[in-house]
Order: structure tokens, then sequence, then C-alpha cells
């Protein structure tokens, strides 16, 4: 398993991914199949552009072809008296894949590559409250709850808690 930053050039393999990870698993993003499917595809290269402050990780499987595997995006906050801090989201390992280590080794590679960032001390994330796979994952690499929204989100008439973690590095 190969895990890189992806590029602009990524933006189709990304967008494929991200799709498949909004119809397959809806409940878990504030984001929607139908409102990103009408994305340019420029609008899924902007997003995955690395910055000093931003990148997306793609897990590529032995096989390549093409496809990614998983997912795992982190942004850094702006503002002065919050930029110790950064956010995880966005992550998604295909079905196929999930139980092989994919999700492990993305949040791994990602919480490594912030610790190499100059002064950021936190990973920030929310995780929908009954994801527990994903909550397994998070809480194995470190991460800590440190509390809960209920009904953050609205969807098909149904309200979903998140749960929120944090990682001190």
């Amino acid at each position: 398993m190969l895990i890189r930053v992806l590029e602009e050039e990524d933006a189709s393999v990304y967008r494929q991914i991200r799709l498949t990870a909004l119809r397959t698993d809806p409940d878990a993003y504030g984001s929607t199949y139908e409102r990103e499917a009408r994305f340019a595809l420029e609008t899924f290269a902007e997003r995955i552009k690395p910055g000093a402050a931003r990148f997306t990780l793609g897990a590529v499987g032995d096989g390549g072809g093409g496809t990614l595997a998983g997912i795992a995006s982190f942004v850094r906050e702006e503002s002065l008296k919050t930029s110790h801090k950064g956010n995880v989201y966005g992550v998604y390992v295909a079905p196929e894949m999930r139980g092989a280590g994919v999700g492990r080794a993305l949040m791994l590679d990602l919480i490594g590559q912030a610790r190499a960032l100059d002064g950021l001390e936190q990973l920030n994330l929310a995780v929908m409250s009954d994801n527990l796979a994903a909550k397994r994952l998070y809480a194995s690499v470190g991460f800590e709850p440190y509390g809960v929204e209920r009904r953050a989100l609205k969807y098909g008439g149904r309200y979903f808690d998140e749960d929120f973690m944090a990682l001190r590095l």
C-alpha cells in the first residue's frame, strides 16, 4: 500500500472515490452526493491542491489500476489564535479494503506529516457517533473524545450526533 499526497492532476481519481464515499456512506459526511456530483473537476482539483497548511492523502493499492483505496484530508487552522490546531476530514476507505489496514496507514501518515509542521500541536476531527469502526480506528492512533454535538446533522428526516476527538501532538 502506497500512501501519497494527492496533487491537482489526481482530481479525477479523487472525484471518483469522494463521490463513492458520499453515495455508499451518506450518513458519514456533511455534504451529499447530489451536491458534489454537480461540481466541476476543477473544484475537486482545487480541493486537493496541496499547500503549506493543507493536503489530501490517497492510498494506492498494490495493484494500482488508477483507483484509490482510501483518502484523508488535513487543513490547518489559519487564525493567529488557532493555528496550533489542524483538522482531519473526509476520511474514507473503500468497502472492499476495510479491515486491511488502509485507514490506519492513512491516519498514521497524516499524523506524521502533521507532526512535522512547525507549531502544530493538536489534530481535531468529528465522527458520527454511531460510526464505531471509525471511532475505534481514531482511538487506536491516539485520538481521544472531548465532546458530542447532539443533532449535528439532519439528513433524510433523521438527526445524527457527532463525536469530537483530538490528538495532542
